[in-house]
């Protein structure tokens, strides 16, 4: 794909947006920036830009900024909208950056997608892979853009990347050499026309994907499994319920690889990571490393060190026997439910926020198992009384810092407090991230407030 005088149209300017703007300047390309952001918002982004070269459109998108575009690569999220449909129409092509810097990239990718887990499972497969001595990167909806690997990309390098549904709407040609489908349950409705839309963005994974590339699907979720007979490619299997022949599977409480013959990898119980689902993401990151080559004492050794990661099941602090965990990445219903099946004691859960288009009713069952009171936040909370009402007590809290007193009063020794929102973030803090800094703070504020009682 040559650039070189292209007129280039670039939506938002997030990180990926400027990761954009750095590889298509170094290109020469003519690119040009569209941002609904304000141009406060924007601060010193704007002139540095420009400086550079690049046309900043702050504030609204202008459609003939993509009616005379030659390309469009909009960021992860950017929602669709009359712009990009008048572009459509006119023939001009719309890209995800992951599609662009495929065209560049040297190396292989090893894509992740699913509806939960992404996150975790990227990661940790990333750790295996660099601790059995291969030249990984984590790249993608985690980490560093894609394409801000291609200067320095060499045919050794792995790239093992989240890919979300926003970025695998927009590919034609991206390939993974490996690809990975955790889960699929309803998310991003928001963004998405329908969950049939929202799959079949998730199954470009798969259909990108080349006769003899390896796929490692979930047989335990049947619109994941059912992708294995849809390309000539070399299917791993992991499982949870059933043994497989050729995978990774769950017998008693041991993860079994199998592959002309059988080896234990590690018993659960010596597993950090809680929850039945991280023994899903744990497979499917072994499965890469087994593939790959890496000996299973390295596989181990990289599961039993990995202790996850910040706002997913983290064990925030232990206040007078109650015991704080922070879920904010929880920001759909499935992911919720498994939050909650995480524990073998009485929960007070913390949930909502703006809501994703998600079904609450889903949670009936986990929560008349394990929560003893709901408390509600945010945008959603009206909602989600209505589809959990006849449960549990459900009383509502107008900031984190109330939801947060009220779960400690409420809760019994031994019991847990749990922020599993089952919805974005984006009506009361930026992202999931400062929703769960908030909430751990708050904790430990908790915590300061009833050691200065004790001492007056």
């Amino acid at each position: 794909m040559n650039l070189e005088g292209k007129k280039v149209l670039v939506v938002g300017l997030g990180k990926t947006g400027e990761a954009l703007c750095h590889f298509l300047l170094r290109h020469k390309a003519r690119v040009k920036v569209s941002e609904k952001k304000k141009p406060e918002e924007l601060g010193q982004r704007i002139p540095f830009w420009e400086q550079k070269g690049v046309v900043v459109e702050a504030g609204n998108h202008q459609q003939e900024s993509f009616t005379e575009a030659d390309l469009i690569v909009p960021s992860p999220g950017v929602p669709w909208s009359p712009e990009l449909e008048a572009a459509k129409s006119k023939g001009i092509k719309i890209i995800s950056e992951i599609e662009l810097a495929s065209n560049y990239l040297k190396g292989k990718i090893v894509g992740i997608t699913g509806s939960n887990g992404k996150s975790t499972t990227a990661t940790l497969t990333h750790k295996i892979l660099k601790n059995g001595g291969l030249q990984s990167y984590l790249a993608g909806n985690i980490g560093t853009p894609l394409i801000s690997f291609v200067k320095n990309s060499k045919d050794e390098h792995i790239y093992v990347s989240e890919l979300s549904s926003f970025q695998l709407a927009y590919i034609n040609h991206f390939r993974a050499s490996i690809s990975v489908f955790l889960n699929i349950s309803p998310d991003h409705l928001d963004w998405h026309s329908s969950f049939t839309d929202y799959y079949e963005a998730k199954k470009k994974l798969i259909f990108s994907q080349k006769k003899n590339d390896i796929a490692i699907l979930n047989q335990d979720d049947p619109l994941v499994w059912k992708l294995k007979n849809l390309q000539e490619l070399e299917i791993f299997a992991f499982s949870r319920k059933r043994e497989v022949s050729k995978g990774c599977f769950l017998r008693g409480d041991w993860i079994i690889f199998s592959n002309a013959k059988e080896e234990k990898l590690i018993k659960t119980s010596v597993i950090p990571l809680l929850g039945i689902h991280n023994q899903e993401n744990i497979m499917a990151s072994a499965l890469v490393g087994h593939i790959l080559g890496i000996p299973l004492i390295k596989i181990k050794d990289s599961i039993q060190r990995f202790q996850g990661l910040e706002h997913r099941l983290e064990e925030v602090k232990t206040v007078k026997e109650i015991n704080f965990f922070n879920d904010s990445k929880a920001t759909n219903v499935d992911a919720a439910s498994k939050s909650i099946q995480s524990f073998d004691r009485k929960i007070i859960l913390i949930l909502g926020g703006r809501d994703k288009g998600g079904d609450f009713t889903k949670l009936l069952k986990p929560i008349k198992e394990k929560v003893s009171r709901i408390i509600l936040l945010g945008e959603a909370r009206d909602k989600i009384r209505d589809a959990l009402k006849n449960t549990v007590p459900i009383e509502t809290a107008s900031s984190m810092k109330e939801a947060v007193k009220s779960g400690y009063s409420r809760a019994k020794p031994g019991e847990v407090v749990l922020l599993a929102p089952a919805c974005t973030s984006f009506d009361m803090f930026q992202n999931f991230e400062e929703r769960g800094e908030v909430f751990k703070r708050e904790v430990l504020n908790l915590e300061k407030e009833l050691k200065e009682k004790r001492t007056t």
